[in-house]
């Protein structure tokens, strides 16, 4: 299920009432930064609220990648992907010229560059079903749950028991053949590569355009807002250009105040290895908790894990934007077939995202705007998952038209 298949509420220009969950969303965004900063350091809570102001952005823009994929398969429709292709152009130009200098702000910084390879091709496809089954990536399983919707709950359950399984056998798929880590600003410099990128991005932007007028007669139109003025920025739905260069800002503010960019799904692969500790399951016998990184996260509080800390305030964020939308309004009442397409998406999601190096997120979006090949041959292996996702939705939702992005 998705943000933008809840309503979008009566117009309005007030302050909201925001009730129990508007009120809990701000308690545990001050909260939890107080209790941050004070246990781990001012860095840590600027990251947690750095999520908060993803999930917001992530709501209030309904900014996803599912169904911008969905729409433009099934309809022809690319004003999503569009979208898409300048939050990647916004981002190059920002991530390059930093991470080739290796500093950004005097602090040492990383990409999110990893081996391309058999396993990406692999995990980008069980990911790209994924998003199809589950109604949701990794940043729209967070925000939709994080907005109240109990079926995106059960995603995200099955999406942390994925992960695990993926690094039961993590070493299994590194082991294929792959193309060493490589960056697109490494052999053309800076420029090169950020020039290189815009023309891909450009040709692809050119291509949706194509197919939309071809199969549709002209390019949609953005759906005029029920609000207008301050109370459409506080209340939503922004634009979604809006939503993609706050998206680009705040994963910028996060290279700089975390080293390296904006991801989720490790964080996912981390909670299901710790509750497999408490239920007698020892995860330090797979070879990716050997590593030294992963066995200090194992190791360490759940606080101490950057991707944790945001994901949590991804999660308050988005249930504060929701409840200043007024559309906070949980229901368990969720078709049998639509559960079960929720366990086979998350189970895929989880596990095709350890694999193949990341998410929507750490592999499409931070992937491609540290330069990774990786990101690149994801999102193509990813986008050929939707196709096969999107022809096995009818067996479990009643389909509908739809142009707005949902996770």
């Amino acid at each position: 299920m998705a943000h933008a298949e809840i309503s979008s509420g009566r117009p309005g220009t007030g302050m909201p009432n925001l009730g129990a969950p508007g009120m809990g969303a701000i308690a545990a965004l001050l909260v939890g930064a107080v209790g941050l900063a004070l246990t781990f350091g001012p860095r840590q809570a600027a990251l947690f609220l750095v999520g908060g102001g993803l999930g917001i952005s992530l709501y209030h823009a309904a900014f996803g990648f599912t169904s911008a994929w969905r729409v433009f398969i099934t309809e022809g429709r690319g004003r999503g992907l569009r979208v898409q292709m300048l939050l990647l152009a916004m981002a190059v130009v920002l991530f390059f010229p930093a991470l080739a200098s290796g500093t950004l702000f005097g602090n040492p910084v990383n990409g999110l560059i990893a081996p391309a390879g058999l396993g990406v091709i692999a995990g980008a496809f069980m990911f790209g079903i994924g998003m199809q089954l589950g109604g949701g990536c990794a940043s729209g399983t967070l925000f939709t749950a994080g907005g109240g919707n109990a079926r995106m709950v059960i995603t995200l359950v099955f999406f942390i028991i994925g992960s695990v399984l993926g690094t039961v056998h993590f070493d299994w798929w590194t082991a294929l053949p792959a193309l060493p880590p490589t960056a697109l600003w490494q052999p053309f410099g800076a420029g090169g590569g950020i020039a290189l990128s815009l023309a891909i991005f450009a040709a692809i932007a050119a291509m949706t355009v194509w197919v939309e007028r071809r199969r549709n007669g002209a390019l949609e139109q953005a759906p005029k807002s029920p609000r207008s003025g301050a109370a459409r920025w506080l209340r939503g739905p922004w634009p979604l250009v809006a939503g993609a260069v706050a998206l680009v800002v705040l994963n910028f503010l996060t290279l700089a105040l975390a080293g390296r960019p904006w991801g989720i799904t490790s964080a996912f692969a981390l909670w299901g290895a710790k509750i497999a500790q408490m239920i007698g399951i020892d995860p330090t016998a797979w070879a990716y908790w050997q590593t030294p990184a992963n066995a200090e996260a194992l190791r360490a509080s759940l606080f101490a894990d950057i991707t944790t800390v945001m994901n949590f305030g991804i999660i308050a964020g988005a249930m504060l934007a929701s409840a200043l939308a007024g559309r906070f309004a949980p229901s368990l009442r969720i078709p049998l077939r639509s559960v079960i397409a929720a366990v086979i998406g998350g189970l895929l999601l989880g596990y095709g995202s350890r694999i193949a190096y990341g998410c929507n997120i750490g592999a499409y979006f931070s992937g491609i705007a540290s330069g990774s090949l990786h990101g690149y041959l994801w999102a193509v292996a990813a986008f050929a998952g939707n196709i096969l996702g999107v022809a096995l939705r009818p067996g479990f939702f009643v389909e509908r038209r739809q142009s707005r992005a949902d996770g």
